[in-house]
């Protein structure tokens, strides 16, 4: 597969416009969707010119030119296509576009298959568009959270336990406890557990 009918859409010159960036992704997009539709048409007139040279035994095709796009979009349908393009972030266009091609080559769609195959792509992106957003959300809200409370709540877990404990005594454990803890050697820790009123 040559790289040329990817290039077709740039054959008129570039124009500057003060266009906004949902405007570009939009004529971007469409632009990609139309482009893609050309090719899937001449890659089935191809094929069919194939399966007849196999069939006939006769090969016509120098006298044959290539023909004009037949298959278009109906305006319902284009539209409804342009509004889901215009949802999506600028800086999903590059991958949507990306992920449509790699579609396209996979699949081998027929003409009248593209616009639902680019129509499967665009909700694949608003999905994970949507569960990035909701990501990026959790992260806002966490650490906009206090963290007073996360560290007391570690410093409560941690004073229960006394990784050095000592054998001298003081008077709130000797109030505390009516008998003399047990002997421990000082590389273990004593848990202690808390006590029942």
């Amino acid at each position: 597969m040559s790289l040329i009918p990817w290039f077709r859409w740039n054959e008129t010159s570039p124009r500057l416009s003060s266009q906004s960036p949902a405007e570009m992704v939009l004529e971007t997009l469409m632009m990609e969707l139309v482009g893609q539709m050309r090719e899937a048409e001449r890659l089935q007139w191809e094929r069919s010119n194939t399966k007849r040279k196999v069939r006939t035994g006769v090969d016509y095709s120098w006298l044959a030119s290539t023909p004009r796009p037949t298959y278009d979009l109906s305006p319902g349908e284009r539209l409804q296509l342009e509004d889901v393009c215009a949802k999506i972030h600028p800086s999903y266009c590059g991958p949507t576009i990306l992920r449509f091609r790699q579609l396209m080559v996979e699949h081998q769609p027929q003409v009248h298959e593209v616009a639902r195959l680019f129509r499967s792509v665009l909700q694949e992106v608003l999905e994970r568009m949507k569960q990035e957003e909701e990501v990026h959300k959790l992260t806002r809200q966490w650490s906009l959270r206090p963290r007073g409370s996360l560290a007391l709540a570690a410093f409560k877990t941690r004073a229960r336990i006394s990784p050095f404990a000592s054998d001298i005594r003081t008077i709130s454990e000797d109030v505390e406890r009516d008998t003399p803890p047990p002997p421990r050697t000082w590389s273990m820790p004593e848990f202690r557990a808390p006590q029942a009123d």
